[in-house]
């Protein structure tokens, strides 16, 4: 139970770090980490045509409500575009504006990979996939956690007026 409790006050650390000196990384395009990760997201192959909202947060493991006001914030910086999805109109489709691409490839990237490379120090490629292994099956217990629980997926309502 200790060792459990030190591990999770960590991570608890790690998060809220990641956070206050990630933001400061990238605070001068106007990002936060958490605008950081939808750039991020929407910056892969498999979302050059956009994102629902719910898929998005699905994507980011964060709740529809968290990710409206992100997005609408975002929207009114340039960063990205809601359009009603062709394929479901009562929901809103995410992508990259170019002004979004031109921030995050140009602007954002280079500093958040000197931000990686600083925080990673001392880090070799065996701790790196070491690390990123144990954090994923970490994951799938929480997820399992939440499943077993009843936690309804935040995400699955609807993407009606989000």
């Amino acid at each position: 139970m200790e060792l459990a409790n030190r591990l999770f006050f960590r991570l608890y650390q790690c998060a809220n770090m990641l956070h206050k000196t990630g933001s400061r990384a990238v605070e001068k395009e106007g990002l936060t980490t958490q605008q950081w990760a939808v750039l991020g997201a929407l910056s892969r192959p498999a979302a050059a045509q956009g994102m629902a909202v719910g898929e998005l947060a699905r994507y980011l493991m964060v709740t529809r409500q968290n990710l409206t006001g992100l997005l609408s914030r975002m929207a009114r910086d340039g960063h990205i575009a809601q359009t009603p999805d062709p394929a479901d109109k009562r929901a809103k489709l995410v992508t990259m504006t170019a002004s979004g691409r031109r921030v995050w490839l140009h602007e954002a990237s280079p500093k958040i990979a000197q931000y990686y490379d600083e925080a990673l120090q001392g880090f070799s490629v065996n701790d790196l996939a070491h690390t990123l292994h144990y954090l994923l099956k970490l994951l799938d217990n929480m997820q399992a956690i939440d499943a077993a629980h009843g936690a309804s997926d935040p995400a699955d309502a609807s993407d009606a007026g989000a």
